[in-house]
């Protein structure tokens, strides 16, 4: 347990209208005693006008000194979140101001329970997280962490990309379609699911690996142990483009012959619980309220 006396408050401005949500929770927190400090979990446009009573702090300067981090936003603010704060061994609280919101631990209606974050009434999720790697040659050309998934697409054109998944070198899974999704059983409720991947527990030790639109329907999705490396490569032959994007960030321009490996992380997000409800009851919450 972390004895919580600073805390990093991360708006997203797009969603929290004039930060009126996370101005609230300012005021539970510090009327329990909690420091806070805002800072914007991303650059804004330049035509986005701040508002000019609220000060703004830098926020890779604050995350070493932070206790905790609140995000306020969908899971997309939960995810952009998690790589600093994680490599900075700082658990995360999503307030959920997005539509789903499956990661997030309070709804607005409930931020009264923030005080209890002063009086050590929470306990803490660890999640997760995979490694991913791109080779090109003999060069390591990407390397980052995520959450969620990463993600091999064929872009926006209309046609196929053809695809080899190996795991720990042996042949898993060689599929025509739109891609493939490497997902941790976290990232199991997002893209995965919607590509027809299962729900797994977060605690379950898998990783999950998706085809997109497969054009065989022999192709399935694979749960595969966390101890697995899973290689993505074009099969011989290809010639076209492919990208990769991790936890829905920048795409990179795959070429024929890059490798991507993915494989459990040494790093895991921690999630703050404030709520006793099981895996299940968010579950049947959030998707038929979804």
């Amino acid at each position: 347990m972390i004895f919580v006396k600073r805390i990093i408050l991360t708006p997203n401005p797009y969603r929290d209208k004039n930060f009126q949500t996370v101005r609230t929770a300012v005021d539970i927190l510090n009327r329990s005693g909690i420091e806070t400090r805002l800072c914007l979990p991303f650059e804004v446009e330049r035509t986005y006008d701040l508002p000019k009573d609220l000060h703004f702090y830098n926020l890779d300067r604050e995350l070493p000194n932070a206790d905790a981090v609140i995000c306020f936003g969908g899971d997309g603010t939960i995810l952009h979140m998690a790589k600093a704060a994680t490599r900075h061994g700082v658990p995360i609280l999503g307030v959920n101001i997005g539509t789903m919101g499956f990661m997030a631990e309070l709804e607005t209606a409930e931020m009264e329970q923030l005080a209890r974050l002063a009086t050590d009434e929470y306990s803490i999720d660890e999640r997760m997280m995979l490694d991913v790697t791109v080779q090109r040659d003999r060069d390591i050309i990407f390397h980052d962490i995520c959450l969620n998934d990463a993600v091999i697409t064929k872009g926006a054109v209309a046609r196929i990309a053809h695809l080899c998944v190996k795991c720990d070198g042996v042949q898993a899974m060689e599929c025509g379609g739109d891609g493939i999704i490497v997902a941790t059983p976290t990232g199991s409720t997002a893209y995965s699911l919607s590509a027809g991947g299962p729900v797994v527990e977060p605690e379950a030790h898998s990783i999950l690996v998706t085809p997109i639109c497969a054009h065989d329907i022999a192709n399935r999705c694979i749960v595969a142990s966390d101890k697995r490396t899973i290689t993505v490569n074009f099969v011989r032959n290809a010639r076209r483009n492919a990208f990769l994007s991790v936890d829905g960030g920048k795409a990179l321009r795959m070429n024929p012959g890059d490798v991507a490996t993915v494989k459990k992380s040494n790093l895991t997000t921690k999630l703050i619980r404030l709520k006793n409800n099981s895996f299940y009851d968010v579950m049947n919450t959030k998707f038929k309220n979804g």
